[in-house]
């Protein structure tokens, strides 16, 4: 329903005298002479008549606003007034709470029963451990093989060897309310007391090996095994064996080879087996591509920086938790990829690092079927070629 002019120019007024009555003329500041605290309660009631000035006046009865007669009625309400220069709505320019962030301090993201189990099952080894040396290799070994004589399931086996072994190893659990053997140290002396993993098993069950080994009373064959680094993963640094290993360049001095040549890589000392060195040098270049898995040996070097010299790009490559394939191109790592299972099929989603010519992203389909046949899957779809 249309109002008449004179209806609408009555509102106005009504609005304005009802603007001019909330004013009020001692708003405009202190009265003189008259400290602050006592002027509050007086403008408070000014603020609201309805409660200290008398009766609140009934909604019908506010100047202001006006009902118009029959069906349709509408509400008019004055014009909302602008803000006097100088005085700003603190509701307004109040900054935006503070977002939370995903991330903090390079933690993933995860649920609360996730991230519990993820500390427990990368918790390192005690301090105390540390002093223990050889010895604590040893006890976990023999714990070993005291308890996996058949098919075991991984719990009850770290339950059992966690009472087996001197407390320094252990730590508390305050989940479980029981103390467990940390890790690290469950994983690397399985192999010396003679446990295997049941690879038909459904979930992770330990069974003895055949034959089984004799636990070590001292470590031996490391410099045999410092080769066999540098010769799959070379020339590489003292740390970066160290590394890899799971130990210190200190610790790897005693036993580093003697038969070893020092070559530079990128201006930095690494070394590698003298009867290897002629191959390196006469290396052809490699061409082609290849989708390398995310465990592949190729990207276990410690030596990070020469496979992917940009720091972003090898925090995408080497994630906390659940890394990506890598795209090999030429022998260069020119982008990442993940796959998935959708409808029977490989559903290959590629991140490049940088533009891909028709020949390479042919090469790429054409690399991606293998990676389907390799999951036993009919086909593979490639998506981010464009």
């Amino acid at each position: 329903m249309v109002l008449p002019p004179r209806r609408v120019a009555q509102a106005i007024r009504d609005g304005r005298k009802y603007r001019d009555e909330r004013r009020g003329a001692g708003r405009a500041g202190p009265s003189p002479g008259v400290p602050n605290h006592h002027q509050r309660p007086a403008r408070a009631a000014r603020r609201r008549p309805g409660r200290a000035g008398g009766p609140r006046p009934r909604r019908a009865e506010r100047p202001g606003r006006h009902r118009t007669p029959g069906p349709g009625r509408a509400l008019h309400r004055p014009a909302r007034r602008r803000p006097r220069p100088g005085l700003v709505d603190p509701r307004r320019t109040a900054p935006a709470p503070p977002v939370r962030p995903a991330r903090a301090r390079g933690r993933p993201v995860a649920p609360r029963r996730r991230r519990r189990r993820l500390t427990l099952r990368h918790r390192p080894a005690p301090p105390a451990a540390a002093r223990l040396g050889v010895e604590a290799f040893r006890a976990t070994a023999a714990a070993f093989q005291e308890v996996v004589r058949a098919p075991t399931a991984k719990g009850e086996v770290s339950r059992a060897v966690s009472d087996r072994v001197p407390p320094e190893v252990t730590y508390d659990c305050a989940a479980c309310a029981a103390r467990h053997i940390s890790g690290g140290l469950f994983q690397q002396a399985g192999l010396a007391g003679g446990v295997a993993l049941d690879e038909d098993a459904a979930k992770t069950v330990l069974i003895p090996a055949t034959p089984r080994p004799s636990i070590p009373d001292s470590p031996s064959g490391t410099p045999g095994l410092i080769r066999t680094y540098l010769r799959i993963l070379g020339p590489a640094t003292a740390g970066d064996v160290a590394k890899y290993l799971g130990t210190t360049a200190t610790a790897l001095k005693s036993a580093w080879p003697d038969d070893l040549s020092e070559i530079s890589v990128d201006g930095r000392s690494a070394w590698l087996p003298h009867e290897h060195v002629d191959a390196l040098l006469s290396a052809p270049a490699i061409r082609g591509v290849r989708l390398l898995p995310p465990s592949d040996p190729f990207l276990q070097a410690r030596d990070r920086a020469v496979l992917v010299p940009d720091k972003a790009q090898s925090k995408e490559v080497w994630r906390i938790l659940g890394n990506p394939g890598v795209l090999l191109l030429d022998g260069e790592i020119a982008g990442t990829w993940r796959a998935r299972v959708v409808r029977k099929r490989l559903e290959l989603t590629l991140t490049p690092w940088l533009p891909l010519s028709a020949q390479t992203r042919r090469e790429i389909e054409t690399e991606a079927q293998s990676v389907a046949a390799a999951r036993a899957l009919p086909a593979a779809e490639v998506l981010g070629l464009s």
